[in-house]
């Protein structure tokens, strides 16, 4: 079926829209969240009125057209109820990560000039208040969570709606002759900010509906479809993809407890679609990796054979023709191994979607060898975001795939991926000089470096702003180099670092769950991961695969030496952004001492040399 209402220009009208095709049902639900242990949907009517309920009084509080409300939440029902009434109003929203210090939500408050912001809980809540006195524009503060004892000029969700109910039932049209125009800024997304100040990046009703339309255009959606929402609602990605593009199509949306709880709440969702980031495929294939090598004996042997027919049978799949062998061993594999493990995803997968960064090639096709698939797509923020994505009838992995309808794609002289289409954003917030830096005669510079193959397949190569340039004038990509680094059991996470650097170093963040088995296996003692990563026979581990890469690059992008690190990048010590990408700068600002001893000790040698 797809869109209920392909014909909507603004979000208001998708919601609309969409609400009156199922009034009434009241055993269809948009939405469902864990109460008391178990998975409760809330109907279409109860979300209505509720979002009518708030506009009002958001309305009578003095939030009119164009105005900037944020939402400071975690993904959960109150943030659907934000969204829809303030965009109901012709007013802007402006969301914010639950994860970001006060200082940064202030600059991004003042920024914007938000007359209101809606927070989650008393945690949140506290920043602002924190920083009130500093925001001379805000003057509405609602909390989702219920009040246990006042707080001067702050309400809570609850008493709010109580208002607008009752200013609805005295003015029944109160929220009659609102016009939002598709060109009306819909919301403003402040770029994660991996360096400098963030950016408020401009999204109009059209940016966002087109590319929702764009997407149904791919991936056919209906109301038999779910999805498991864990990916911030604060991203553009998780934003229209797994929220109005679901809600669109009439699909349900479970929202995930907590980033822990993914697996027991995918087993209990059972989602036709998960919207994710390279990152989770990780930990899943190290999973299952770990569950099948445990079982050990002939449990294990099916298991490494399963994955061997899977790539045997892709590989014939994609020259045209499967042997009728392998097609019968397939089905074995299936009925012992696949359906085993696609059932500890629901066992209604159709498709993981992944985007947010590169997803290694080997993921992809480790995955595909298990009858799971991963349609790897590419956007930007200021794009609404996505402009491409593997076709589920092809999926080529180490590709992209090919740009959504709409959406122009050409590459420059130096490489770098330029974009058109009614998806790119208006521009930045105040900030004219940034955005003639990226909007150039109707194109988007995407700052992304590319290729396009024959069959009009993206393949991102690297970030133009991480190209690293050694001292020696060598331009390097390091993604493919971690990529090589990271496809190592022994290895979580890896950064190579040599701007003005005369070679390359990584600094690789160990999977201290397979060393600790490791050394269990070779009696060494380690009560740490400090003890662990200083021990010689660990550190051969690294060495070795470093010598191994040697083979496959060329002379300048060989990495010399390496840092081993004992505590991952996360989002709790502010190394990735929310989107879980690495801060680079901040990464390497953390550990210069140590970088800068490992580049003079290695001066050493090779100025003796």
């Amino acid at each position: 079926m797809g869109l209920i209402n392909p014909e909507f220009q603004t979000l208001p009208e998708l919601f609309s829209s969409v609400f009156s095709h199922f009034r009434g049902q009241s055993d269809k639900s948009p939405i469902a969240r864990k109460i008391n242990g178990t998975y409760q949907s809330i109907s279409y009517d109860s979300l209505e009125e509720d979002y009518r309920h708030l506009a009002a009084y958001l309305k009578t509080h003095g939030i009119e057209k164009d105005d900037r409300v944020a939402i400071l939440s975690e993904n959960r029902p109150g943030w659907y109820l934000a969204d829809m009434a303030i965009l109901s109003l012709g007013a802007i929203d402006v969301p914010l990560y639950p994860s970001l210090p006060p200082n940064q939500i202030e600059y991004i408050l003042k920024n914007s000039g938000a007359k209101g912001v809606i927070v989650s809980n008393m945690l949140q809540l506290g920043k602002i208040l924190s920083i009130w006195q500093n925001l001379d524009d805000l003057t509405l503060v609602i909390v989702m969570n219920k009040l246990e004892e006042p707080i001067e000029d702050v309400i809570d969700l609850t008493r709010a709606k109580t208002e607008g109910t009752q200013l609805l039932q005295e003015k029944p049209w109160l929220l009659d002759g609102i016009k939002t125009d598709p060109d009306d800024i819909a919301t403003i997304i402040y770029t994660s900010g991996t360096t400098g100040l963030p950016k408020g990046v401009m999204l109009t009703h059209k940016n966002i509906c087109e590319n929702v339309k764009s997407c149904s255009s791919v991936i056919r959606i209906d109301e038999s479809d779910n999805c498991l929402s864990f990916l911030p609602l604060s991203h553009a990605y998780e934003r229209t993809g797994g929220y109005y593009l679901m809600f669109a199509c009439g699909a349900q949306i479970f929202l995930c407890e907590s980033v822990e709880t993914i697996s027991l709440n995918i087993s209990e969702s059972r989602p036709t679609l998960i919207f994710t980031v390279p990152r989770l495929f990780d930990r899943m294939k190290t999973s299952i990796l770990k569950t099948a090598t445990s079982e050990g004996g002939v449990k294990q042997k099916i298991f490494f054979w399963a994955i061997r027919t899977g790539e045997k049978y892709h590989k014939q799949l994609e020259e045209g023709k499967v042997s009728k062998l392998v097609g019968i061993q397939h089905e074995l594999a299936d009925k012992l191994v696949y359906s085993k493990i696609r059932k500890k995803f629901g066992g209604q997968l159709r498709y993981f979607v992944s985007g947010g960064a590169a997803l290694p090639l080997k993921i992809g096709e480790f995955f595909q060898s298990l009858e799971i698939t991963i349609l790897e797509g590419f956007g930007l923020t200021e794009t609404s975001p996505v402009t491409h994505i593997n076709r589920p009838e092809k999926v080529k992995f180490g590709t992209v795939g090919p740009a959504v309808k709409n959406v122009q794609v050409r590459i420059a002289e130096d490489g770098e991926i330029l974009l058109k289409g009614p998806n790119i954003m208006k521009g930045y917030w105040k900030d004219e000089a940034a955005t003639a830096d990226v909007i150039r005669d109707g194109w988007f510079y995407s700052g992304d470096i590319g290729e396009i193959d024959a069959d009009g397949y993206l393949k991102i190569t690297d970030r133009k702003k991480h190209i690293i340039v050694t001292s020696g004038g060598k331009n390097i990509a390091p993604l493919p180099i971690e990529n090589l680094i990271l496809d190592s059991p022994f290895v979580d996470q890896a950064m190579i670092v040599g701007e003005k650097r005369p070679f390359l170093i990584a600094l690789i963040v160990p999977d201290f769950a397979k060393l600790t088995e490791y050394a269990a296996e070779h009696n060494i003692q380690a009560n740490s991961n400090r003890k662990l990563i200083d021990n010689k026979e660990i550190v051969q581990i690294y060495e070795k695969l470093l010598r191994s890469l040697s083979r496959q690059l060329a002379t300048h992008e060989k990495v010399r030496k390496f840092l081993l690190v004992d505590e991952p990048f996360t989002l709790e010590n502010e190394l990735m952004t929310p989107t879980l990408k690495m801060k680079r700068k901040e990464i390497i600002k953390k550990y210069s001492p140590e970088i800068d001893n490992l580049y003079n000790a290695l001066n050493m040698v090779y100025n003796t040399e």
